[in-house]
């Protein structure tokens, strides 16, 4: 098996444990700032922690229609959190899963966002470098939008 990954480094003005809440309430936030990526997210099975399976319709700005994701693990502690797409069109036909490793580093007067995506290829035939950056791109703009709607709405983040 072959992969592919990318790396996703955004740094925020907001402390680590905030950044942590928001992220952890995307499921909720996406649909409502950036719906021409994200339609909606529907849980499937679960109760948002460990093993919780979800449903994500995409937008217009996508070219993927829906996947399925499980939640691999969350660790408050460490600022973790660790998900799996195992299922739907966002697996190109190529791919077994795609793994997000997210990790919440603390830092002087804010944080860095720091995400890796691992694409788990069924056979040799990898993404493409176009799908990649397009990929990376949309990952750094959605991080933005839901870091300016929770700034935003401080009342709850």
């Amino acid at each position: 098996m072959t992969t592919a990954s990318i790396e996703v480094e955004i740094a925020s003005q907001y402390p680590a444990e905030r950044v942590f809440k928001v992220y952890n309430d995307f499921h909720n936030i996406a649909p409502k700032v950036i719906p021409q990526v994200l339609k909606s997210i529907e849980t499937l099975e679960g109760d948002g922690g460990v093993g919780t399976i979800r449903l994500f319709t995409f937008g217009d700005d996508v070219p993927f229609n829906s996947a399925k994701y499980k939640q691999e693990d969350i660790d408050a502690s460490n600022l973790t959190y660790n998900y799996t797409f195992f299922e739907g069109d966002t697996l190109m036909g190529i791919l077994d899963s795609i793994n997000h490793r997210v990790k919440i580093i603390p830092t002087d007067g804010g944080c860095v966002f720091k995400q890796t995506v691992i694409y788990n290829c069924k056979g040799d035939e990898k993404p493409s470098e176009e799908t990649l950056k397009f990929e990376k791109e949309l990952y750094v703009n959605t991080f933005k939008a839901i870091e300016t709607y929770a700034a935003a709405h401080p009342e709850i983040y």
